[in-house]
């Protein structure tokens, strides 16, 4: 008998609105913002482009420019993405030329450095740090996705207000907001930084974008500067609401092919594998339970960052090796969050590692174990699951079965293929 559970590949029904068209989309969102009658021919113009996977990133970008050239304006983009990109203007160049993004794609300057300007300081002392490029433009575009943030909760999270505090604010900026979250919550220091730097840094309009659970654009929304708040806190909701999700709330074992910065700011979704409040084990607050977690690899376009991977138990060599200790521990450490940066126990196969990992999920036989492969926690259209789960399955509408319980496939030199193979 087999020491490992069959698999069945199953595929996810999930809202699926998506905009068609995204250029036209962002051309008319921008449009209704009514620009011309506050940007005048020549003036500067700083367009935010963070360092997160975001769907048709290249394309929206590049609307957004042509928009804001068809008035007139001198255009140009500000890597905004914390300590990302190894907390240099290199690195973070390198990461939007990943995206697609680059002065000959866009029509553009981009506009690189670490360095920010102090442009003020909040009622608690708090100072604020501005991109310096940024802060010299006549003004600022602020483009981002609003989802879930996958440390902190409040009415508003990742978002427009984010790309503002942590993108703009650069290495500096978010370092010392990380630090602030001791003293205050995250919310009081988003709304007072935020006030600062849309009243002083000249902050015109926002564009928000929300994904559905297929990773699809399923709106783009122009936000006035005095709505950002009352606006970001709806799209929220709807992003939760479109969020991907497992498709069993608990698992022995949950095998997660990739992890890494282009899927989520922790590597993998804390919203998904519900270890937001604690790194390994779900409380009360989660809708998800993961015993245990094994990470197979790294996805190419996080280049060696392997936050996260310290929230998972597991992990294989390969991935191990592919690590850049240096640009981790950096992202790990502004973000006050070093537990992310750790290294799980580690075996040369996946097979060692299943075997071993199983063994730790108490007194459930490994081969009835409750077992999700899953590519990454952005894509969970398909997914592998175990036949433990079969009883459950034919009760949900939600859930179609595309193949019937096999073994779990190994290479021969013992690792498991992905989801997506």
């Amino acid at each position: 008998m087999s020491s490992f559970p069959r698999m069945i590949r199953l595929r996810q029904k999930f809202d699926a609105r998506r905009v068609t068209d995204v250029s036209s989309q962002t051309t008319s969102q921008l449009e209704s913002l009514k620009l011309n009658q506050r940007i005048r021919p020549g003036q500067s113009i700083a367009v935010t482009a963070g360092s997160r996977g975001i769907a048709h990133i290249g394309e929206i970008t590049r609307a957004v420019v042509d928009h804001l050239k068809s008035l007139g304006a001198v255009p140009f983009i500000v890597p905004a993405m914390g300590s990302h990109g190894g907390g240099t203007a290199a690195g973070q160049t390198q990461l939007l030329e990943h995206y697609g993004i680059t002065p000959e794609k866009m029509g553009c300057e981009i506009r690189a450095s670490m360095e920010t300007v102090i442009v003020d300081k909040t009622s608690q002392g708090i100072p604020v740090h501005f991109d310096k490029h940024a802060s010299q433009a006549d003004h600022v575009l602020i483009v981002g996705r609003v989802k879930p943030h996958t440390g902190f909760v409040g009415d508003v999270e990742s978002g427009l207000h984010k790309m503002m505090l942590i993108g703009l604010g650069k290495h500096e900026g978010a370092k010392i907001y990380h630090r602030a979250i001791a003293d205050y919550s995250f919310m009081e220091i988003i709304t007072a930084v935020a006030s600062s730097v849309i009243s002083k840094c000249r902050v015109v309009g926002g564009l928000a974008i929300v994904e559905n659970a297929y990773d699809e654009t399923a709106l783009i929304e122009a936000v006035a500067p005095e709505k950002f708040l009352e606006r970001e806190k709806e799209l929220l909701k709807l992003a939760a609401q479109w969020l991907p999700r497992l498709p069993f709330p608990f698992a022995d074992l949950l095998i997660i092919d990739k992890i890494g910065k282009n899927i989520s700011g922790t590597g993998l979704d804390t919203n998904v594998v519900g270890r937001k409040f604690n790194d390994h084990a779900a409380t009360d607050r989660d809708s998800v339970r993961c015993k245990r977690i094994f990470v197979r690899g790294l996805t190419d376009e996080t280049h060696g960052n392997a936050t996260g991977i310290g929230i998972s138990e597991f992990t294989n060599q390969r991935t191990v090796d592919s690590i850049d200790r240096k640009i981790t521990a950096i992202n790990c450490v502004t973000g006050l969050h070093p537990m992310a940066a750790m290294i799980p126990i580690a075996y040369d196969t996946d097979r060692e590692v299943i075997t071993n990992a199983l063994h730790t999920c108490g007194l459930v036989e490994p081969a009835q174990s409750k077992v999700i492969q899953i590519s990454d926690t952005l894509h969970l259209g398909e997914v592998l699951v175990s036949e433990a789960y079969l009883p459950e399955l034919r009760e949900r509408s939600d859930l179609e079965k595309i193949t019937d319980p096999a073994e779990m496939a190994f290479d021969s030199e013992g690792n498991l293929r992905a989801v997506s193979d």
